[in-house]
């Protein structure tokens, strides 16, 4: 049986991610320092182990070529990637490098490395060419162990890079790309450490730099990315482009340049455009931060997929819960309101304001498509989820949209656990179908008013009147 996925390389450094998750209670009796008392501890596959779990995430087979260390770290990172990932392991000098957090109620405590230094020692270069050989891109996620100095594999990259497309992810201890990449995706500080002497990198723009690291690096491309902003891609012609972001409030960034690396190796993997490759990979970089970052990828890793209820990003229902804790963080109080939001007009926008005074945060459930169409009829909605969606986060009151598919909030709500439901309209006192929900978790119910006279239903009606009378009025 063939396996028609596109098939991904990635050259990089591998990490181990050890997470560490526990409470405080108390302090140490002979220092002023916090007790973590562990609860729980997560290892996963972080550095390029963690780009390759993306590219497969997006539909890739893949291929990663790293240093591995002969030790119980190293085994247990090749065990962790086997089931979705080839591990071609080169040698590794010294143990595996790894990057340990301690955590509390979300909030990182103290982050220790150790291991390493990691850099290539013994590798087949045939079992690597072989492995490049039936790329339909390369990635090279470097995070500094020295995988992009050694010139037994600068020399395979230059190969390659001159007959597939080669994503080059870099890292200010690192070498530079390799001539010919076709597109290399430095973050802002990157940019501005990497520019040639005399370019005034400080003060340079992300665009300037971006088309000056095109010329420096003899790319094809750069994609120089600046966080909520999104990134400023320059090639060959004359302008860059900007391919702006998604503003994503309160989520954790962590990963996003491996989510932003993948994505675009995945794009180009499948014959797509550098500039259509770098707009996927911002669309998917503002999601990720959104869902809660690399945090959140490795806790869900191995946990079955809910279907249905998803919000915007793509996320299962565990990140609704993780989505909450974020938001609340600091003692935050949660608001939720939710509808169907097909066109967004001025009651909307007064309702969602009004709810966002009711706490610190706000998250909208909104019905997806065909939960709309059950509740108001063919034709209907007349905007796309992912517009309303995009609108909505769009306002300054709303901190986050979840969709979901049923025809009520209520299972959504029970994952969400908001302090306040706030709903919009005049119930005339009936119970509303969540309120026990809403009350099980602890939360509150609350009502408001809607603006006289504004409704998506009666805009459309009054479109549909005034198409009906223009011929007569042309005539």
């Amino acid at each position: 049986m063939t396996d028609d996925r596109p098939h991904v390389v990635v050259v990089g450094d591998i990490v181990l991610d050890r997470d560490i998750d526990g409470r405080i209670e108390r302090l140490c009796p002979d220092a002023p320092a916090p007790v973590l008392d562990v609860t729980a501890t997560r290892d996963s596959p972080g550095g390029a182990g963690l780009a390759a779990l993306l590219c497969a995430a997006g539909g890739a087979r893949v291929t990663l070529v790293t240093p591995v260390a002969r030790d119980l770290d190293g085994r247990g990172l090749v065990e962790a990637l086997r089931p979705e990932v080839d591990v071609v392991a080169l040698g590794h000098d010294g143990p595996t490098r790894r990057k340990v957090r301690a955590r509390s109620d979300g909030h990182s405590l103290v982050r220790v490395d150790d291991g390493g230094p990691g850099t290539p020692t013994t590798l087949s270069e045939d079992r690597v060419r072989a492995a490049l050989a039936t790329a339909d891109a390369v990635l090279v996620s470097d995070y500094g162990a020295g995988v992009t100095t050694d010139e037994r594999l600068r020399a395979l990259l230059t190969e390659v890079a001159a007959r597939c497309p080669v994503v080059w992810d870099p890292h200010p201890r690192g070498g530079a790309p390799v001539a010919g990449a076709t597109l290399v995706t430095p973050n802002l500080a990157e940019a501005r450490q990497a520019a040639p002497d005399g370019a005034s990198a400080d003060a340079a723009s992300p665009d300037a730099l971006a088309q000056t690291l095109r010329a420096a690096w003899a790319a094809r491309a750069v994609a120089v990315t600046a966080g909520d902003r999104g990134a400023f891609l320059a090639t060959t012609g004359d302008e860059p482009l900007f391919v702006p972001a998604t503003p994503a409030r309160g989520g954790d960034t962590c990963g996003a340049g491996d989510r932003f690396a993948a994505s675009a190796a995945v794009v180009l993997a499948r014959g797509g455009l550098v500039s259509a490759a770098v707009g996927a990979a911002v669309a998917d970089a503002s999601a990720w931060v959104v869902a809660g970052g690399a945090e959140a990828f490795r806790s869900r890793r191995g946990m079955p997929q809910v279907t249905g209820r998803q919000p915007v990003g793509g996320a299962p229902d565990e990140e609704v819960a993780a989505l909450a804790t974020r938001l609340r963080l600091g003692g935050r109080t949660l608001v939720a309101t939710g509808g169907c939001f097909d066109i967004v007009h001025a009651g909307h926008v007064a309702t969602l304001q009004a709810a966002r005074r009711l706490g610190d945060a706000l998250v909208v459930v909104m019905n997806s498509d065909d939960s709309v169409r059950r509740l108001k009829g063919e034709g209907r909605p007349v905007v796309g989820s992912a517009d309303r969606a995009r609108v909505l986060e769009a306002l300054d009151c709303v901190d986050a949209v979840v969709v979901f598919d049923e025809d009520d909030p209520r299972e959504i709500l029970a994952a969400l656990q908001p302090d306040v439901w706030a709903k919009g309209g005049d119930y005339g006192g009936r119970p509303l179908p969540e309120t026990d929900v809403v009350r099980a978790g602890g939360g509150r119910v609350v009502l408001l008013p809607y603006l006289d006279g504004r409704s998506t239903s009666s805009l459309i009606e009054r479109t549909g009147r005034a198409r009906a009378r223009q011929p007569e009025e042309v005539a």
